[in-house]
């Protein structure tokens, strides 16, 4: 009986040793198979647990706010995981960065209380997508946005991406499989810089390919070949159609998790 007592006692302060870490990461997802966990793929998260896993000698999962896809790239992604270890938050993001490749940066590294969740308890999540609207583009951003060498108009885009603010099954705007497809999108912006164009996009989640498609339907109003009420109609018509092409990747970047 003291020696189940005593199990007991070791257990119970192991346990209270574990804490909850949340930790802010940018990247550069060009290189990589998208956010999630894949076998035989290179992933963020997987690099990220393969860090973890050399500085705690075991496994530990970590939970994004969301999954990027492959080619998408964050500013500040959102991550929590709960181990017992003897770092400090500045040793622990310290650590983590010399483990890690050049294209992923640990940006801070927090203990927060245990009931935080990276992805229950985001409100919101922010969106750039960058469009380079030049003739020819610098090859230090063709990582970084879509070139789109031919001429759009830009109020017609303006005019229409206000449409996508409204709480609605945007199943039209994706390639989605899930059985709630209803989101919130707070903000839809449209800003010229120079010869760039930036789309900035808040909603409470989104579905799969669901900005890059948003774009798309964008680009193909600023090209001319649909008017902005087209978007109107893909919600009344509650489907893909060609008038939702998905854009390329490399233009979009999660920017903020709100909490």
């Amino acid at each position: 009986m003291d020696l189940d007592k005593s199990r007991e006692f070791r257990n119970t302060k192991r346990n209270n040793m574990i804490e909850n870490y949340k930790i802010e990461i940018s990247y550069d997802g060009t290189d990589y198979h998208g956010w999630q966990r894949q076998p035989r793929k290179k992933t963020i998260q997987g690099r990220l647990e393969k860090a973890l896993a050399k500085i705690a000698k075991k496994d530990i999962s970590v939970l994004g706010a969301g999954r990027t896809d492959a080619g998408v790239h964050a500013l500040a992604q959102i991550a929590g995981f709960k181990a017992d270890l003897t770092l400090t938050e500045e040793e622990l993001k310290r650590a983590m960065n010399s483990l890690l490749p050049h294209d992923i940066r640990i940006i801070s590294v927090q203990k927060v209380d245990k009931d935080f969740h990276a992805r229950r308890m985001a409100l919101s999540k922010i969106y750039q997508y960058r469009i380079l609207n030049t003739k020819t583009i610098s090859p230090f951003l063709i990582r970084y946005a879509l070139h789109w060498p031919y001429p759009l108009d830009l109020e017609g885009m303006k005019s229409a991406c206000t449409k996508f603010i409204r709480e609605a099954d945007f199943t039209p705007f994706s390639s989605n499989r899930l059985l709630h497809p209803v989101r919130k999108v707070c903000r839809s912006e449209i800003q010229k810089k120079g010869e760039e164009i930036i789309y900035t996009v808040e909603a409470n989640g989104f579905l799969r390919y669901m900005v890059r498609t948003m774009v798309g339907s964008l680009l193909e109003i600023g090209r001319g070949r649909v008017s902005p009420d087209v978007i109107d109609d893909l919600f009344k018509g509650g489907k893909r159609t060609l008038d939702s092409p998905t854009a390329e990747p490399q233009g979009l970047c999660l920017v903020k998790v709100c909490y």
